[in-house]
């Protein structure tokens, strides 16, 4: 296999990784506070192949002595785009949708039998029951969690709800009580440590490298920090997806394998014509 060979290769397999990546993206385009991955190609290291064995016979050249050749393009980074995306009105209480960017709601998921930290956007929740007693919770059943990092239980039926701007909610209960509950929720300043965790959902890695800290990736909006929160009730914000721009990405991405593949013909073909030569 000869150097184009490879070089188309390698190039095909990261293209086929931005083909997935547009696809999870067009695949969300419709859930509720989903926020786009894109990625960024660069050349990959590129090897020196030296065409002359000794520099002192080549003294005068004013071209380089050397070719460098990289083996292929690749995807140097994949991001999440944290773009404000529109607000639908629907007119339930329990549809909130944020109107900052990179603010989430807090849930605990249960994973392995564990219980794990996990953010969100999308404001589509619920009241569910659960162990005897009601939740508030995602559509997916993740209990949301208070400003205090605790769960948002019920002894009673809800009946009525309020929230202000700042994610303050006051329940009615059936029983005439009335119930307040801060929601917890967190500013995010570098996206780009948060894993996806499917159905919405992003996290930290199991493990963070050395020396990173986790107050200078998220900070928890409590005290005089709950003024900073934009929330609105009775809507939801949609995917921040452009499907236009996914589509033509898609279909640039498609030209590129076509041609990555002619490449790979074109190089077949030549070797033939050279292996063919008597």
């Amino acid at each position: 296999m000869n150097r184009t060979m490879l070089t188309a290769v390698n190039t095909l397999g990261q293209l086929q990784k931005q083909v997935d990546l547009i696809g999870h993206n067009l695949a969300n385009a419709e859930t509720s506070g989903f926020k786009k991955r894109e990625a960024s190609f660069s050349d990959l290291i590129a090897q020196q192949i030296n065409n002359h064995s000794s520099v002192e016979s080549e003294i005068g050249r004013l071209s380089p002595l050397g070719i460098r050749q990289s083996p292929g393009s690749g995807i140097s980074q994949t991001f999440m785009s944290t773009g404000q995306g529109s607000l639908k009105n629907t007119g339930r209480p329990l549809d909130l949708a944020f109107t900052k960017e990179n603010q989430y709601f807090k849930v605990l998921v249960q994973e392995g039998g564990e219980s794990a930290l996990r953010f969100t956007r999308n404001g589509e929740l619920d009241i569910v029951q659960a162990g005897g007693q009601w939740l508030l919770a995602t559509k997916d059943g993740h209990p949301v969690l208070d400003a205090n990092d605790q769960i948002i239980a019920f002894s009673d039926q809800v009946e009525d709800i309020k929230m202000d701007r700042s994610g303050t909610m006051e329940f009615r209960l059936a029983s005439g009580e009335t119930q307040v509950s801060q929601l917890g929720i967190v500013a995010l300043f570098k996206p780009q440590f948060m894993e996806a965790q499917g159905n919405s959902l992003i996290g930290l890695p199991d493990q963070l490298d050395a020396g990173v800290n986790v107050n200078d990736i998220y900070m928890d909006l409590i005290g005089a920090n709950r003024a900073d929160v934009g929330l609105e009730q009775g809507a939801l914000e949609v995917s921040n997806v452009d499907v236009g721009q996914e589509m033509a990405q898609l279909l640039t991405t498609q030209r590129s394998i076509q041609f990555q593949s002619r490449s790979i013909t074109l190089a077949d073909q030549m070797m033939g014509l050279i292996n063919g030569i008597r």
